[in-house]
């Protein structure tokens, strides 16, 4: 193990990667929110994983993955409330990334939550087959075939590398960069003299996804995109 692990960090009792060795080998990533990873040594390369450790409700972000009822669940939206009377508290909106299903939870302000503990590794997304996208192991070659969700299957543009993520021997999700320059491919004209931030119009983007950007902007035009949050960040000069 490479470095001290916070004292709420637990190595999970199972091999990294141990049935599957096709994703043994991680790429070396900075773990979210400050925790340390715990990396294994194997014959392949470095596999690393986040041990389950937990985290507070206010710190939730869009993404953040957390484990409820022996299920990994991603954060989707999140709003931190503070009534007038009584505790503050957090509401959420949770995607199973096992099933797809979404669900309506309130936690309380600074509320203890099980992290799920996930293994990441980088893909190169070739091709969709109807439903079904296709990513390639960057070390082996082999294939990986994931059913489509629209979460972030519309940010894929073919060559791009993302990473798989990986949670009890299983891909569940693909995690995009969280900012990806792209083209704009349709919209309303451009508005002269429109140079400033204020109303916005709707534009598709080359890999298909729609957000809404400044009425300045023009088709052809490269911008940057959040992809957490589907809002747009600057245009590219």
């Amino acid at each position: 193990m490479h470095g001290a692990m916070p004292p709420t960090t637990r190595a999970s009792a199972r091999p990294c990667c141990s049935t599957l060795p096709s994703i043994c080998s991680l790429n070396s990533r900075q773990a979210p929110y400050g925790r340390k990873p715990l990396k294994i040594q194997r014959r392949r390369g470095t596999c690393q994983t986040w041990a389950a450790a937990n985290i507070s409700s206010n710190d939730f972000r869009p993404g953040t993955m957390i484990e409820m009822d022996g299920a990994p669940y991603k954060v989707i939206e999140h709003l931190h409330v503070k009534p007038g009377k009584g505790a503050a508290f957090v509401r959420t909106k949770l995607k199973n990334a096992v099933t797809n299903n979404t669900v309506d939870k309130t936690f309380r302000a600074g509320e203890s939550v099980a992290s799920a503990t996930v293994e990441k590794k980088d893909f190169q997304y070739t091709y969709a087959d109807g439903n079904e996208y296709v990513f390639m192991d960057l070390e082996t070659y082999e294939e990986t075939r994931l059913g489509r969700d629209e979460s972030w299957a519309k940010y894929l543009k073919e060559g791009f590398t993302v990473a798989l993520v990986i949670w009890n021997d299983k891909v569940i999700s693909v995690e995009v960069p969280k900012n990806l320059e792209l083209e704009v491919t349709e919209t309303a004209p451009g508005v002269k003299g429109n140079t400033v931030s204020g109303g916005t119009k709707s534009a598709k983007l080359e890999t298909g996804a729609v957000i809404q950007v400044p009425l300045f902007i023009a088709q052809g035009q490269r911008i940057l995109v959040d992809t957490r949050t589907d809002s747009y960040l600057s245009k590219v000069k």
